[in-house]
């Protein structure tokens, strides 16, 4: 019998009917999205028509691994196999969309041809549901006491000869999840307990036939996402495309395949220049939407099934209804300069702008939302105006270990007051607050007494900037700078030769990447920097002090051969080094959103008019200097980080979490690293 056959055979027989799509005729002859993406020992498949979007992700070597994520829900089934006794490899072939009906209700999903060559495989683990449980999974966290609590998320395997399928409802009975394999060429067999596949023939490579789907609500994706300014990257074109929807744009593939707010807001003001205003206007208004009572900005949300397991932990009761996250505290500041930069600086958005603030918000409009917003921001900065002392700083919130957008536990280097929330962003919220009340755009939605407060709070933006950032000012003296780099590239293998020639003359100044809960600033050299320069507007000598900092080679400053680090801790107590090591998600690794905002940054400053030449041609080496590196790592541009190696006096680009021995994994698609189709080389540099 041959795959195909075999699998509408067995789907029939678990309940499932194949059927037309029923958008095939509102969508025509328009070609499906497809585009693929390798990184170390994963192939990443990602699939969108109408209805349906699935990213399949098959992982080789020595934990094998098949996974299916949908945008739809944020939702998925994987398949986790035991660890082999020599390496497997995938090879993967055609890839289809398939529209299911499943008892009246209608599934999406794909069907893939792959091959693997493995003298067997066992099942260690079937997984489906809500993506965070899928990731759960893979993190070793969680997962047991959710199945040990909830058995029902379990599916049970459905077996021929030929073939494997599971299949469950969602916990409160809405349509659910699906996953089957079928081979022509193998066995699968129960041994002590475990599913195992072999093939019929000792060193014959299996021929597998994938189908994957979902019974979530699909969402909708652009038809006219980019403009004619949007630079020509097929890769990052087809990326963003999979990631944005008219409902909300994804964090990023597999693993964050919904909304996140700091996500969406950095990647729309980044990506502004080249998005179509009605993409912005949704992308603000999914902020907006997700807001709390007070004006928070929503992290992330919980929906689909995960929405219902947190339900019935909670209230004892299976709804379905989202909930939101807002445990960050940098996101709340974030909104008011990017709506600033949307609704009053871009043309295109002003034009429109008291239209947009009137639309419809649920039982109120958009702009009364925008306005609880800045309110919350205002009410945040006003201690600090008034004494600005360390303690009255926004902090991380209690019991919370990150709150800004290094949000692992050691991200910040187990501080709690973050520098980029309070002497970058804060100032950059108070100073869009005075726009909008410039602009009169606040008046329909506040009372006198509320324009008054914002006003007072607005003017407090000069003071707030001068007199945070002086709480996060590291000055390490040149001997024991030279010294520190010095033993920290020996202690971590790479050559201390340019650094310390960088160094050579005199201190190191630079903000800390926060203060601890006794206010002392904890001197790891970072990235974020780079939200000052494309924020703020920081004198000649700081521009020089900062971008000099950053622009030495690492481990002095940021700088290697294969992109800007996010973090380099040399300057800081031996304890921390390990703590920010090149397997930490947000340690020693290159984020491609951060070397765009410096790219951004860069940009913005020089194109100011109040610059020394001096000062002007220091920019523009920081510039070239930055761009040759994120053209050397051209190859993983829309992954959402990638660590790095280093043998014979150079660095070498390795995939995050690919090859299992990192604490994560990164994004084959993310979305703040399609922000390059905004962000042209500049004028003699051009990445191949």
């Amino acid at each position: 019998m041959g795959r195909r056959p075999l699998v509408a055979a067995l789907m029939l027989s678990a309940g499932l009917a194949l059927a037309p799509p029923a958008w095939a005729a509102q969508e025509g002859a328009k070609a499906p999205l497809q585009f693929r993406i390798t990184e170390g020992n994963i192939e990443n498949a990602f699939f969108q028509d109408g209805s349906i979007a699935a990213h399949l992700l098959l992982s080789s070597g020595e934990k094998p691994r098949m996974l299916v994520a949908f945008p739809a829900g944020n939702s998925g089934a994987g398949l986790w196999f035991e660890p082999t006794d020599k390496p497997v490899q995938w090879s993967l072939g055609k890839v289809t969309g398939q529209h299911r009906s499943v008892d009246g209700h209608g599934w999406n999903g794909i069907a893939a041809d792959a091959s693997v060559t493995a003298d067997r495989l066992v099942l260690k683990d079937a997984v489906l549901g809500s993506i965070r449980m899928l990731r759960d999974y893979q993190q070793g966290q969680g997962y047991t006491a959710q199945l040990a609590a909830t058995p029902k998320v379990a599916a049970t395997p459905r077996l021929t000869e030929r073939s494997a399928s599971w299949q469950r409802q969602r916990l409160d009975g809405a349509p659910g999840y699906a996953i089957a394999l079928s081979t022509d060429n193998g066995r699968f067999t129960q041994e002590d307990g475990h599913l195992v596949l072999r093939p019929d023939h000792a060193g014959e490579a299996l021929h597998l036939h994938i189908e994957a789907s979902t019974g979530e609500t699909p969402l909708t994706p652009f038809t006219n996402l980019l403009n004619d300014r949007a630079q020509p990257d097929k890769r990052s074109r087809e990326a963003l495309q999979f990631l944005s929807y008219r409902e909300k744009f994804l964090a990023g593939s597999w693993r964050f395949d919904t909304y996140f707010g700091r996500d969406t807001m950095m990647s729309l003001r980044l990506l502004m220049p080249v998005l179509q205003p009605a993409a912005i206007d949704a992308g603000i208004a999914s902020v907006l939407a997700r807001l709390s009572p007070d004006g928070q900005v929503a992290h992330e949300e919980g929906i689909g099934e995960f929405a219902v397991l947190q339900h019935l932990k909670e209230q004892g009761k299976p709804s379905a209804e989202p909930i939101y996250d807002y445990v960050m505290v940098d996101s709340n500041v974030m909104l008011p300069p990017v709506a600033a930069a949307w609704l009053l600086e871009d043309p295109r958005g002003r034009d429109g702008a008291r239209a947009f603030l009137a639309g419809k918000l649920g039982a109120g409009r958009r702009g009364d939302a925008l306005v609880r917003n800045l309110l919350f921001v205002a009410a945040s900065s006003e201690a600090f105006a008034r004494q600005p002392v360390y303690s009255n700083l926004v902090a991380l919130k209690p019991n919370a270990k990150v709150g800004q957008w290094r949000d692992s536990n050691e991200g910040i280097g187990r501080g709690r007051y973050p520098y980029d929330v309070n002497a970058v962003w804060m100032p950059a919220a108070l100073r869009a607050i005075g726009q909008f009340l410039d602009a009169g755009l606040l008046d329909d939605y506040t009372t006198p007494a509320q324009r008054e407060r914002l006003r007072v709070a607005a003017a407090s933006a000069n003071d707030w900037e001068q007199h945070a950032s002086a709480l996060f000012a590291v000055h390490v003296p040149n001997d024991r700078a030279v010294a520190q780099v010095r033993e920290y590239a020996k202690q971590i293998g790479v050559s201390d030769t340019s650094a310390l020639k960088a160094v050579d003359g005199g201190q190191v100044d630079f903000p800390a990447i926060a203060l601890d809960a006794q206010g002392k600033p904890i001197p790891v050299l970072n990235s974020d920097e780079g939200f000052q320069l494309l924020f703020g507007k920081p004198d000649a000598a700081a521009l020089d002090r900062d971008i000099g900092n950053l622009m030495r080679p690492f481990p002095a400053g940021l700088m290697t051969d294969v992109g800007m680090v996010v973090a380099n801790p040399a300057y800081a107590d031996h304890d921390v080094w390990s703590r920010f090591g090149n397997n930490a998600y947000h340690g020693t690794v290159v984020w491609a959103w951060q070397q765009a905002i410096m790219a951004a940054g860069l940009k913005r400053q020089l194109a100011r008019g109040d610059l020394s030449t001096a000062t002007r041609q220091h920019l523009e080496a920081a510039q070239a200097g930055l761009w040759r590196a994120i053209c050397a790592a051209n190859a993983v541009r829309t992954s959402e980080l990638w660590s790095w190696s280093y043998a014979n006096g150079h660095y070498r680009i390795e995939p995050f979490g690919a090859e299992g021995a990192h604490e994560d994994e990164s994004n084959a698609a993310q979305l703040w690293s399609t922000v390059f189709l905004a962000l042209p080389p500049p004028a003699g540099l051009a990445c191949h």
